[in-house]
């Protein structure tokens, strides 16, 4: 990590460009969880005075909770929306210009919730906060998207710490504001409700003196003097001839990939556990309860049983412990295995949310016990910043057709199949966020001090899935993890059972150059032949291989394969 900081000072424009973008990106998306959670007695109070001074009518608790929860999980369905409008924005308008544009709606978004408290309305908050969310939605795409297409190659692992880093350092400001020094107070919560706007506006006069991003100059709007005039202003003045070939060579390949629909995604045999495995994956990134502690971290830490007077330091120091585990993770998952990071994860998630619930528990006997608590909900928040969700943030690799920001349909689809997936990604997400800040409060209000027991059950039972249905995925290409999913899955066995002898057989054909016969290989819906046993050797078993793959490519070698996935062609 240091020799990424170190090489990162060769580049000022990419550093100012990291800065302008996040402030106005991933940060928003940071903030719009965090801001809400310090004025929440002052915004219930509002609502039921509002409700008093219309109907005269003084609401019940739980219809109370209802208006609140709805206030706080509405920002989840305007990021749903904005993560599908932000994908023919980035293609229409470029990635700088979307960001642009999304600043206004931020600000639009600021005005009504400032505005609310003397208009006397709710309803502008619900406005605002949807607003706020749709922002928060194309924020994450498109800052993503353009700071990795700005950055060199070499760079972009330490790109995706500071994505990340932008989403706690939002956090962290929230509930730095929401203190009684600042803007926690009755007279002056809406103004930190609206705070985003000023980041917004920040971004708005700065990032115009930004290029566009060089990528999309010369893939969507064919300008190459625009994209070499971007490369200098981010990269210096060196020949960027072999960078700009490149991005020609990318975009000869994608015109030969058709993308597939979300219908022929759901449809395809082939990779149903590769499904299965995001939708596992991404659900558990809000049914663990980490978002609902941020939403109603006043409320846990009270449940916790901490002091008024200290709930508002205990929350802020929920959002510097995720930026500390942000920096942290870089340099964990360069060295660990994938798979080994999230079941480490889930396992630590499951142990200290057990011990959560018996100090939550037995703290109404043992009055010293409620800082016992508050210390498993920051182990809580650092390990699973340092396991599930840093597997999907700090080891970010863009799927260049989508834009996106997490890995993992990058990882376990080919291209055709990568936007459809991270469609499906993003609803679960968005939806599981609105469904967790709709169910917590009902959840504390009826379970207490066990509130946390049904995400000790769902935490468990994504780490059984992995352990149990998921490969290893580290230095894989997704054909090599699709090969692995069908071992793994026992899909190699033929029906009427196999043992040594036709293993060993199978292997001896395979190293002398002759290829086993149909009935011992196994073929995919890609019309791709895959071999247990050893690669041939021979150019004539490998022309009989091209011919029986319909055009696959036997190699082991590593740049070789990969240049051939760039073209489109299968490879064994």
């Amino acid at each position: 990590m240091l020799q990424d900081l170190i090489l990162l000072k060769e580049f000022p424009f990419v550093i100012l460009a990291i800065f302008l973008t996040g402030i106005g990106g991933t940060f928003q998306y940071g903030l719009g969880i965090s801001g809400v959670t310090s004025p929440s007695a002052y915004i219930k109070e509002f609502v039921n005075q509002t409700c008093m001074q219309r109907y005269d009518v003084y609401l019940e608790q739980w219809q109370l909770s209802l208006i609140w929860s709805f206030i706080v999980s509405v920002f989840a369905i305007g990021g749903l929306l904005g993560s599908i409008l932000v994908v023919p924005c980035l293609s229409k308008i470029g990635r700088r210009n979307c960001l642009l544009l999304n600043n206004l709606v931020a600000i639009t978004g600021a005005v009504l919730l400032i505005l609310s408290r003397k208009a006397s309305s709710f309803e502008m908050l619900m406005v605002g906060r949807f607003l706020d969310g749709i922002n928060a939605g194309v924020g994450l795409s498109a800052h993503t998207l353009y700071i990795t297409e700005c950055t060199p190659k070499m760079l972009q692992g330490m790109v995706g710490v500071t994505i990340a880093t932008s989403i706690a350092f939002g956090r962290f400001i929230g509930q730095l504001l929401g203190l009684s020094e600042f803007l926690g107070t009755e007279a002056r919560w809406p103004w930190l409700l609206g705070f985003n706007a000023f980041a917004a506006l920040l971004q708005l006069v700065t990032l115009p003196f930004l290029p566009e991003s060089p990528k999309f100059l010369l893939l969507n709007r064919g300008d190459q003097e625009g994209c070499q005039r971007a490369l200098t202003r981010f990269w210096g003045n060196k020949d960027h001839g072999a960078e700009v070939e490149e991005i020609v060579k990318e975009k000869a390949a994608l015109q030969n990939i058709r993308s597939r629909s979300v219908m022929e995604l759901f449809r395809e045999k082939s990779i149903r556990w590769q499904l299965a495995t995001v939708c596992v994956t991404y659900s558990s990134l809000q049914l663990s309860g980490i978002n609902a502690v941020y939403f109603y971290s006043y409320d846990v830490f009270r449940t916790a049983g901490i002091d008024e007077d200290k709930i508002h330091y205990a929350s802020l120091g929920m959002g510097a412990c995720e930026m500390l585990s942000s920096l942290l993770c870089f340099m964990i998952i360069q060295n660990v295995g994938k798979k080994v990071l999230l079941l480490t994860g889930y396992a630590a998630m499951v142990v200290i949310l057990t011990l959560l619930t018996i100090t939550l528990y037995v703290q109404r006997f043992v009055s010293w016990m409620s800082y016992c608590s508050m210390v498993l909900i920051f182990a809580l928040l650092f390990t699973f910043s340092a396991g599930p969700v840093k597997f999907f943030r700090a080891s970010i690799r863009i799927n260049r057709a989508a834009g996106v920001i997490a890995p993992l349909p990058s990882l376990l689809f080919t291209q055709e199949f990568k936007a459809s997936a991270t469609t499906v990604c993003c609803i679960i997400n968005w939806l599981g966020l609105f469904i967790v800040g709709m169910i917590f409060p009902v959840l504390v209000e009826n379970l207490g001090s066990f509130c946390f027991l049904i995400f000790l059950l769902l935490s468990f039972g994504c780490g059984l899935f992995v352990y149990f249905n998921v490969p290893e995925m580290r230095n894989k290409t997704p054909l090599e993890i699709a090969v692995d999913f069908e071992v793994m899955h026992g899909k190699w066995r033929r029906s009427n059972g196999e043992n040594m002898e036709e293993q060993h057989t199978n292997a001896s054909h395979s190293q002398s150059g002759v290829l086993p016969p149909p009935s011992q290989c196994m073929c995919t819906s890609d019309n791709i032949i895959y071999m247990q046993s050893a690669r041939p050797h021979a150019s004539q078993a490998t022309n009989a291989w091209r011919r029986m793959a319909g055009g696959a490519i036997c190699t082991n070698n590593k740049r070789k394969r990969e240049e051939l996935l760039r073209k489109s062609i299968y490879v064994i």
